[in-house]
């Protein structure tokens, strides 16, 4: 067969043109129109070409009447939401247009159309005043009636498109009738004249009108062909009609990263209709569903979707039939060149306009995509802020770790980390499987269905990621809805004329095909949902995985947990073969139903019809077959898409339908009041049926209220229960309505400086903030600090102390202007000096009064005297106890290892000299230029050698088979001139005449269609090996490498920026790159043949085309260094929204509790912006890179069949060259665009092989002995000084001593003085400067363990066994 779909596009046979790949030029129904006599055009054009001009000459006023209706519709007072635009650039004040800069409009534009206007109709009613015998002249003024109309009603000051749609019908109807009509009538063709100069002129000046009005400020907005700037809105707000067509806008940003790597400050702000804050306040005020919404804030931009679709199918079809007039007026020798030249020109107009209608359709879908896309992210994460903590996000009372169990919650995650528990299954028959495996896809019982479970931060990521995107990716694909059944309705009408009845053969096996394919796609729909539940999981035991990463690496348990991630992402990847072979065996039955279907109708054809098969049928039924095929495998496809999107639409569904955070029951809110009561008041944990708290009676007075009792009796949800965290059972609640000063038990702190961290949501205040760091005594701290509080930390308050993190966490919360401050167990972290002067003035000073401060601590020596209230809880239940009559002794009954210290700290902590970096987190690194061809053989290992050598080979295979079905038919055809018993020489040239017996001739045709099928079925098969052996092992090696990196990474890494690339980037590789490798094969092949065919020919076609080469590599080399900028922008940018989600998610106790959530919601959209914006403008390149393209292509091939023209090549001969050569321009057009998005797509897969490079910890040379370490060993410290990083201080200097074997040790010290770092030195786990051994050991000195040095001990032995 000479067509292919071949992922996604059309495969091109060399002597095709690319604008035949679904119509043959051959055959049109229209008859050619004969200009060579010099009558009548109404006489000349009788017969078919009459409909033609009598559409022509009416063109101008049915274009003005459906301007009219249109009007009209937009003229209705009331119109549904989604008809309206749904956001809309307003001056609130305007007086204020007088101090803000205002476009310069220009008040002769509008005058100088309507005297145009005016003038055309005057020219064609003195045209209708001279006798003009047809309805030519009656059509134009009512056109330039309608026009002057709307132009003396609206008076535009911005672009009338409703007046460019007129003026462009007028231009080119006359332009056509003025051709045909011969007659010698100079006043007349005056006139003409002068009515398609005034209606070229209207175009001119409209496109040099303004998009945007021009009473509406114009600063903020950066001048268009001006260098960008990020603190100005994009050009696209101010744009003139011509600069929004052309996408000219983008040059200036296009020069700078032409000459250098483009930053983020080189980059515009998103424009006005794209940015996130108005989209989201506008998206909340509608109601309804997720789609619903989505419908009603995109439906304008779905209906112009709409009618560029309309548009661009009915140009794509008007291309073939130009083609074929045009090769029609070639072969008659009587008609005149000017005929041919016309065709030509027409072919170039119809081309330009499906080039305008494609970069007007990406720009609106690409709209849709975008907003839909922020709409649904900033909708999710105002979700999250809301939504009620279920189940494993819900923060224990327990906190301390232990060694035993690895389902205890690790320190510093709320999280508790899970293993996976492997059950064995039961064996089963065969029959009683495939009985249960039918029973389960295709007669599913409502029982099986899972209850929904609370969404786990892995799917919430997911959602993110995955989902969101898969929702939005069908606005963006909107315009197929029209496209496929237009295109079919159209094929089917071409089919059954070409052939008759027989094509209904054909067409029943693609209906067999489908119906087959129905039943799969319910299969595959099914698997596709485990999968993603399966990839939920992964995510979810990655990101618990890498939060952990530290302290997994402490205990050694890494390589334990790694090995359930790699369970988790087993089970994922065994899906994706599922679904990928489902996806495989649906598009074999669709390929076997293409090759089938020309086997099934030409067997009609030729048995059934007794027809002969000869060229002029075969290969034109092929090429329309093929359309056929296309648009009817297209719907499935289109269906299957759609339900995939409703897929991810019920899983968001299900999350938005999650139970909120709900304050008001069983509460009595008061504003204005400082009262907290609760009265028999019950709780329990979300998502649990099992009480923590019962039958609760207190009230908290203003001052110190202290709460004690024994590790998990319910303190921390006493407090939680206080916030609204828990879910309310009985009893009432009393509360205010305002802010809570929360500090939690593990500090949350976020990825910022110290004093960010303390203001936190409140306004700087000088006097206030020295008196809280001095009570909270941190001014010591800061002093150390080369940077003071100005001091950067990393994500959870890394590169502080346990101490120090508690402590702004503390002086956040006192900060704040709450009248309520909830401090849960803050004291336990610091050294009982500094705990002591915290209690003193902190809690009981100047800052706490008239505050409600309710205190859970272990340390109720130092602050019982001073408490108000001493509450103990116990079991789930609460006793007030008297302060004065209870002992200290009763009091020190409660206290537990918790109030140590060590149990809390991170190995950050440094002492009091310690330097600090000016930025702790390291911005994420982009490499520039073009991807390296080391990322590109990386993949290719990846892959596996063996199986690229099948795959290849596989390919060749197919192609072989394919040009062996292509000539087979070519002979079949052929041999029918040949009136003899056997066929002519050749190849088949032992087969008898199809004149004496078809059927041997339809018996090879249908075993190489079948052969071919079969060959793409195990092409398709290891594509899915090849992406599963690269995906697999990539992946792998990934988290190896992370998981042994040295411990400095981790700490200036943010967890968002690691999850993006094991998410996002690992799903690229998981894609399809592994297809573009070979389309860029095939198109390479496509076009040398392309080049040795026109080179076979003439010379001068070859010297042309290779210049046309230049142009296309010239534009694309312009293209290429601004793309992959922004592409990597776009990724790293990626990074902090995937970091907002895990913070929120660490930290969402503490911004509900502060009642900071517009300030996230804010943060959120100030980062989706940001990543949305590189996003939009790589499309917008995208965009500017189509409409050149495609421009070039039209013009191209017009002054190629020019070429043909004028060089006096025979008729066939030309025809031949030029489908070759339109091949050509579209082989080298796809070529770059191709070769681009492989560099594209490649861009994460450099980003993962980065991590591939990761530097590790060395493992450490010596194995010790079993019983190493002894109960007799002692720990020796020899001189020891230890740093964190080799620009930091050393946080430990000249240290000796000797801890007995046997003994049991107390370290003392000031918090931050390194009592930690002693401690986890022990552990090897402290980074070292380069000019040190690679072996992780103190800069000086020496650890000794049972008299072995620790420096040189295996770090996987030494950790499991300290």
């Amino acid at each position: 067969m000479t067509n292919r779909v071949f992922f996604g596009q059309t495969v091109l046979e060399a002597g095709q043109s690319s604008s035949q790949a679904g119509l043959p030029f051959f055959f049109v129904g229209t008859e050619h129109l004969s200009s060579t006599s010099n009558v009548h055009p109404q006489a000349a054009a009788s017969g078919d070409g009459y409909d033609l001009l009598f559409l022509v000459s009416l063109a101008p006023v049915l274009v003005a009447f459906l301007v009219l209706i249109l009007r009209a519709f937009l003229a209705i007072p009331y119109r549904p939401r989604w008809l309206r635009r749904f956001v809309n650039e307003q001056v609130d004040d305007p007086k204020s247009l007088t101090d803000g800069e205002v476009t310069k409009a220009r008040p002769n534009l509008p005058n100088a159309l309507l005297a145009l206007a005016v003038f055309g109709f005057i020219t064609q009613v003195l045209a209708i005043v001279l006798g003009v015998q047809d309805l030519t002249p009656v059509s134009r003024v009512v056109a330039w009636a309608v026009a002057v109309l709307l132009l003396v009603i609206d008076r535009p000051r911005t672009a009338p498109v409703s007046i460019l749609v007129i003026s462009s019908g007028l231009f080119l109807s006359q332009l056509i009738w003025s051709y045909y009509d011969n007659h010698a009538r100079s006043l007349i063709d005056l006139l003409r004249g002068f009515e398609i100069l005034a209606a070229l002129l209207s175009i001119s000046f409209i496109l040099c009108m303004p998009l945007r009005a021009p009473d509406l400020p114009t600063d903020g907005i950066s001048p268009t062909f001006e260098k960008p700037d990020h603190r100005l809105r994009s050009p696209e707000d101010n744009l003139t009609l011509w600069q929004f067509m052309s996408v000219s806008w983008m040059s200036p940003l296009i020069s700078v990263g032409s000459n250098r790597q483009l930053n983020s400050e080189d980059v515009w702000k998103l424009g006005f209709e794209f940015q996130h804050r108005l989209l989201h306040e506008k998206f909340r005020e509608l109601s309804g569903s997720v789609v619903r919404r989505l419908l009603a804030a995109n439906g304008v931009d779905l209906l112009i979707l709409l009618i560029l679709g309309t548009v661009e199918a009915i140009s794509k079809l008007a291309e073939p039939i130009l083609l074929q007039q045009l090769l029609r007026a070639m072969e008659d020798g009587l008609a005149p060149r000017s005929k041919a030249v016309t065709f030509a020109l027409l072919s170039l107009v119809v081309r330009l306009v499906a080039c305008q209608s494609s970069v007007f359709s990406l720009w609106f879908s690409r709209r849709s995509y975008e907003r839909s896309r922020g709409e649904m992210i900033t909708m999710l994460y105002e979700k999250t802020l809301s939504r009620r903590i279920i189940g494993e996000l819900a923060v224990s009372d327990k906190s301390t770790p232990s060694g035993d169990d690895l389902n205890d919650a690790l320190p510093g995650s709320d999280m508790p980390l899970e293993v996976s528990e492997v059950r064995p299954k039961k064996a089963q028959g065969p029959m009683r499987a495939i009985g249960r495996f039918l029973k389960f896809n295709f007669w599913p019982s409502p029982a099986n269905k899972q209850p929904q479970q609370p969404a786990s931060i892995g799917k919430i990521y997911n959602l993110m990621r995955n989902d969101v995107y898969e929702v939005a990716q069908r606005f963006w694909e909107f315009p197929s809805v029209v496209r496929v059944p237009l295109s079919l309705i159209l094929s089917v009408v071409l089919v059954w004329k070409l052939i008759g009845w027989p094509c209904l053969f054909g067409v029943l096996t693609v209906a067999v095909a489908q119906s087959i394919n129905a039943i799969v796609t319910r299969v595959l729909l099914r698997y596709e949902r485990k999968r993603r539940v399966a990839t939920d999981q992964k995510l979810k035991k990655t990101t618990q995985y890498v939060s952990a990463i530290r302290h997994l690496r402490w205990y050694g348990w890494q390589d334990v947990w790694l090995e359930q991630i790699m369970q988790a992402r087993q089970q994922e990847l065994r899906l994706f073969i599922v679904t990928g072979l489902l996806r495989a065996l649906i598009n074999f039955f669709n390929f076997l139903a293409s090759d089938m279907f020309p086997v099934a109708a030409f067997y009609a054809y030729t048995i059934l019809a007794g027809k002969p098969l000869r060229i002029n049928i075969a290969f034109p039924a092929l090429q329309l077959f093929n359309m056929l095929e296309n648009n009817l495998q297209a719907i499935p496809q289109l269906i299957t898409v759609l339900l995939n999107a409703k897929i991810a639409v019920d899983r968001i569904e299900d999350f938005m339908g999650e139970p909120d955070k709900d304050d008001a029951m069983g509460r009595s809110h008061l504003r204005g009041r400082q009262e907290i009561k609760l009265q028999n008041a019950s709780f329990k944990w979300p998502g649990t049926s099992h009480q923590v708290l019962e039958n609760l009676s207190l009230e908290f007075p203003v001052g110190l209220n202290v709460v004690c009792g024994k590790v998990a009796a319910g303190k921390t949800a006493l407090l939680q229960a206080l916030l609204g965290e828990l879910e309310w059972q009985r009893g009432q609640v009393t509360l205010p309505n305002d802010s809570v000063g929360y500090c939690a038990q593990m500090p949350w702190l976020q990825s910022m400086n110290i004093k960010e961290n303390i203001l936190f949501t409140s306004p700087y205040e000088e006097g206030r903030y020295r008196k809280v760091l001095e009570a909270c005594a941190l001014t010591p701290d800061l002093a150390a600090f080369k940077d003071g509080d100005l001091t950067n930390i990393g994500e959870n308050g890394t590169g502080l102390s346990g101490g120090q993190k508690a402590r702004v966490a503390l002086a956040r919360a006192v900060y704040s202007p709450a009248k309520i401050l909830f401090l849960d167990d803050p004291l336990s972290a610091l050294d009982h000096q500094t705990a002591e002067m915290i209690v003193h003035k902190c809690l009981c000073g100047p800052l706490t009064e008239a505050r409600i401060v309710v205190l859970v601590t272990h340390r109720t020596a130092l602050c019982k005297h001073l408490a108000k209230q001493v509450v103990e809880v116990s079991e789930g239940r609460a006793r007030v106890l008297d302060p004065d009559a209870v002992s200290v002794i009763e009091l020190s009954n409660v206290v537990s290892s918790d109030s140590t210290d060590t149990v809390k700290q991170d190995p950050r902590d440094e002492d009091d000299e310690a330097g600090k970096p000016d930025k702790f987190m390291e911005d994420e690194k982009r490499v520039h230029g073009g991807v390296k061809a080391a990322v590109y053989w990386e993949y290719v290992k990846a892959g596996k050698l063996r199986w690229w050598a099948v795959f290849i080979a596989i390919v060749a295979l197919h192609r072989l088979v394919g040009v062996g079905e292509t000539w087979l038919l070519k002979a079949w055809g052929e041999a029918y001139d040949v009136p003899q018993e056997r066929a002519a020489s050749g190849l088949f040239g032992d087969l008898p005449s199809p004149e004496v017996n078809v059927r041997p001739w339809l018996l090879g045709f249908s075993l190489l269609a079948i052969t071919q099928a079969a060959v793409w079925g195990i092409w398709q098969c290891f594509m899915i090996v090849i992406t599963y052996t690269a995906g697999r092992r990539m992946f792998m090696n990934v988290m190896k490498r992370v998981s042994h990196a040295t411990f400095r990474f981790y700490d200036v890494t943010p967890v968002g920026r690691l999850m993006n690339r094991l998410t996002s980037d690992i799903g690229t590789v998981d894609g399809d790159i592994t297809s573009q490798f070979q389309y860029i094969a095939y198109l390479v092949i496509a076009w040398v043949s392309s080049v040795v065919i026109i080179a076979s020919v003439t010379p001068v076609f070859l010297v042309f085309s290779l210049s046309l080469t230049a142009l296309f590599v010239l534009i694309f080399r312009r293209f290429l260094p601004t793309s992959q900028s922004l592409r990597r922008l776009e990724m790293v940018s990626l990074s902090p929204l995937m970091s907002n989600f895990g913070a929120l998610l660490d930290g969402l106790a503490t911004v509900r509790a502060f009642r900071a959530q517009s300030s996230f919601q804010d943060r959120l959209i100030a980062v989706t912006d940001a990543f949305q914006g590189m996003d939009h403008f790589y499309w917008s390149l995208q965009a500017w890179l189509m409409y050149r393209f495609d421009a070039l292509s039209a013009i191209s091939t017009f002054l190629l069949t020019l070429l043909a023209l004028y060089t006096g090549v025979s008729p066939g001969l030309t025809a031949f060259v030029l489908i070759a050569a339109s091949n050509f321009v579209s082989h080298t057009h796809r070529l770059c665009k191709s070769y681009g998005q492989l560099q594209m797509d490649f861009v994460s897969v450099e980003r993962v092989v980065e991590l591939l490079h990761l530097e590790q910890e060395p493992p450490g040379p010596v194995d010790p002995p079993a019983w190493w370490p002894s109960s007799n060993g002692d720990i020796v410290f020899e001189d020891v000084t230890i740093r964190y990083a080799p620009h930091l201080e050393p946080s430990l200097s000249n240290i000796s001593l000797r801890i007995p074997a046997g003994s049991i040790t107390a370290l003392l010290g000031r918090t931050g003085s390194g009592k930690s770092t002693l401690a986890l030195s022990l552990l090897a786990i402290t980074n070292l400067p380069p000019s040190f051994p690679p072996k992780v050991k103190p800069e000086t000195g020496r650890i000794l363990i049972d008299n072995i040095d620790i420096s040189t001990v295996n770090t996987q032995t030494l950790r499991n066994r300290i």
